[in-house]
């Protein structure tokens, strides 16, 4: 991969770094200009939302613009400085478009600080984990018609918020997800990175077996070339692709890749299996094995004693239960089962009569033992993954036309002929798996796969600026659109894995620090019919909050979110009518209680088969498949979601409640605070004026239908509930600025 020069532009002085004069030289090869910057209070707000998907705290507003207004300030316009209060002259362009003008003030500089300080976060994690959980096609159950919970699957959902926050360099990251527990030093942190492949949906009962795992590892091909090399491989299982340079061939050689893998279960139940490193397994070994030795010798004399009973005649059990006990338990019948079950516990009491003292004192001598190598080496936590069963692999074969019972040509383990010279040799298997994985990983990120850093650098930037430099973020093939900033896109894979040694966080930084980001949202008309679609980047677009965003900011803004992080998921609460047409509605879903609710929306139980309504209505990503980009779209529920949903109604309450308690009761000092909280600026007048009005009018309303019982809400505060409703509906709350 080689890097392409920084083009040369003429305005040098609009530029912070690399960026920015890759984005200014297309524009200036049109005669256009980017728009002004965004406002400080604008751009604080943004940037908090990109990083950790909450907005400033009041006491974060206010630090910033401390600092903002301890720094040197000018304007700068056309490259020259312009000392506030000059009295400078800009030149006009037509329809009354202002010239790009921005603040070379402290701002800047605080802003910069502010990017590090959220970097350094814990709620990075969280907001960012949320993005790869997407690509990942993450859930808390199986989906089709049991869709049972997923065992421990949390704990991935874990791994990669830890991985972000500690800024795991992205190429780790891969080869843990890959192949975690083929690396030289896996530990319990990677084999749970290879959930990775578990996560998608799965059939309990299926019609057809032989399919059905063909179709479990198309899910782990799909979505791994999806991902990681924005190629839609999936689409060459029954055919050579039609449109890409993929064959069929190419499919299964990455489907022998993956097919040494196997799903833990006893039969229609998932099974989770221990975490560890390899150290650990081994002394978890040795412990069994130990603990098997005394329970055997414990048990033969248990039955030494039991037998000795039995002859003695002096048992009251029934000649049918001695017969059983006396049966091998793989040779009882279910009769048999039944018989020992029920008369355990009586055996259990007439042994204990009997039972010699030194018997007695050696089997408590045992139980003793084991508790000991128990406490010394506890048993391991549990993770939600696939596992080699063995290190020799099966045969895969080409199936003519996907059918899994017309068995063509074998393959062998191989990477899309398209996408290489030569080959990557795939080593042979040691002593615990095929390493088949391993070795993908490593080529997925070495310097002859020119495609992973590329998908990766792209993502980042569609989450930061709405859009991809590729606009097809999973599909970088001929079908896919063609980079809109070419040198741009092979420039930053080339920081990114050079210079930034694959951090993702100097990723987040060098972005966001760019005068490109900072732009406005306000496009210029002129430039806006010949671009419509912004592919030039002129300006910032729009873009409406992801739910989870949004539900947080709700909760940050009314003083609820509790920042408890990890472990089981949690169950917001439902509409009753949301499970009516189950059969088993008690059960289906129990919400959690109201300190565990009002936890980040990331870590809400994403139920396949039953999607919590507000996350479904407000464009959740697609849970079965891997989701490059979030549906947005705009349809009446939404604004009946926000406007008189339960959750949103809640926390206008408690946001009211905060209000009263922060601000008195003086309205102009609770829209003061409701808009410097929720809006991360003060109100205008004109705001200002307007809210009164309605404050006046819903106390007015409430006065003549307030029914005087005791314990009721107050006109007052019942309009102010109405006030911080409304707020929590503002397109400006609800849209990015």
């Amino acid at each position: 991969m080689k890097q392409p020069p920084v083009p040369e532009v003429k305005d040098a002085a609009w530029c912070r770094n690399p960026i920015d004069r890759f984005v200014l030289a297309k524009l200036e090869a049109r005669g256009w200009r980017p728009t002004a910057d965004g406002s400080p209070s604008a751009l604080l707000r943004r940037v908090c939302l990109d990083l950790t998907g909450l907005p400033p705290s009041f006491e974060e507003q206010d630090s910033f613009e401390r600092e903002s207004v301890g720094q040197t300030s000018c304007l700068l316009v056309d490259g020259a400085s312009l000392p506030r209060g000059s009295g400078g002259k800009m030149p006009l362009e037509p329809a009354g478009w202002k010239p790009a003008l921005h603040l070379q003030v402290g701002s800047e500089i605080a802003l910069d600080a502010v990017i590090d300080a959220l970097l350094s976060r814990p709620e990075y994690g969280e907001r960012w984990a949320r993005h790869w959980l997407d690509l990942a096609r993450y859930a808390d159950s199986n989906g089709y018609e049991r869709d049972a919970a997923k065992p421990f699957v949390w704990r991935y959902r874990d791994y990669v918020i830890r991985a972000f926050n500690a800024d795991k360099p992205f190429d780790r990251f891969i080869l843990e997800q890959i192949a975690g527990d083929e690396l030289p030093d896996a530990d319990a942190e990677s084999l749970i990175a290879t959930g990775f492949h578990r996560l998608g949906h799965w059939d309990d009962e299926p019609a057809d077996p032989d399919a059905d795992r063909f179709d479990q590892l198309d899910d782990i091909v799909t979505t791994t070339s999806q991902v990681f090399l924005g190629l839609t491989l999936g689409c060459a299982r029954c055919h050579d692709h039609k449109f890409e340079p993929l064959s069929t061939r190419d499919y299964y050689s990455m489907v022998a890749v993956f097919n040494p893998l196997q799903r833990p279960q006893s039969g229609r139940t998932e099974l989770a299996l221990p975490v560890g490193s390899p150290s650990e397994f081994a002394a978890l070994a040795a412990r069994d094995q130990k603990i098997d030795r005394l329970d055997r010798e414990s048990e033969e004399i248990r039955a030494e004693l039991r037998e000795s009973h039995f002859k003695s005649g002096r048992s009251k059990l029934s000649a049918e239960a001695i017969a059983a006990f006396q049966t091998a338990p793989d040779q009882r019948d279910l009769a048999q089962k039944k018989l020992v079950n029920g008369s355990a516990k009586q055996l259990d009491a007439e042994l204990s009569e009997i039972m010699p003292e030194e018997t007695r004192k050696t089997l408590a001598d045992h139980q003793r033992a084991v508790e000991a190598l128990r406490a010394a080496t506890p048993d391991l936590p549990r993770g939600y993954f696939l596992r080699e069963p063995s290190p020799n692999p099966p045969p895969t074969h080409v199936l003519l036309r996907g059918n899994p019972k017309r068995l063509g040509d074998p393959v062998g383990p191989a990477v899309p002929v398209i996408t290489v010279k030569h080959q990557p040799e795939f080593p042979a298997p040691d002593q615990r798996t095929t390493r088949r994985r391993f070795r993908l990983a490593q080529w997925l990120v070495s310097a002859d796969n020119p495609l992973t850093a590329r998908v990766f650098v792209n993502r980042v930037w569609q989450q930061h600026f709405g859009f991809g430099l590729v606009r097809t973020p999973s599909d970088f093939g001929v079908m896919g659109e063609p980079p809109t900033h070419p040198e741009l896109l092979d420039w930053l894979a080339h920081w990114f894995t050079h210079d930034a040694q694959w951090s993702v966080k100097q990723l987040h930084r060098l972005i966001l620090t760019s005068r490109a980001w900072r732009m406005s949202r306000t496009p210029n008309p002129r430039y806006e019919q010949a671009d419509p679609d912004n592919r030039l980047i002129t300006y910032m677009p729009y873009r409406r909050l992801e739910v989870e965003a949004l539900r947080d900011s709700m909760l940050a803004v009314s003083g609820r979110l509790n920042p408890a992080m990890f472990g089981p998921p949690m169950f917001p609460s439902i509409p009753a009518q949301a499970v009516e047409a189950n059969t088993d509605k008690q059960s289906i879903w129990k919400p959690s209680s109201a300190s565990e609710q009002s936890r980040r929306t990331v870590y809400a139980f994403i139920k396949r088969g039953l999607v919590v309504p507000m996350l479904e209505v407000l464009d959740l990503c697609d849970t079965a498949h891997s989701s490059a980009r979030r549906q947005v779209t705009t349809v009446a529920p939404q604004a009946l979601t926000l406007f008189n949903g339960e959750f949103v109604n809640e926390q206008a309450r408690h946001f009211a409640a905060r209000l009263r308690r922060e601000a008195g009761n003086d309205p102009t000092k609770q829209i003061e605070l409701a808009w410097r909280l929720a809006l991360c600026r003060p109100p205008r007048a004109t705001e200002a004026a307007a809210m009164k009005e309605f404050l006046r009018r819903e106390t007015e309303a409430a006065r003549s239908e307030a029914s005087n019982a005791n314990g009721e809400p107050s006109a007052d505060e019942r309009a102010l509930v109405q006030l911080c409703r409304v707020v929590f509906n503002l397109n400006e709350f609800v849209y990015v600025d």
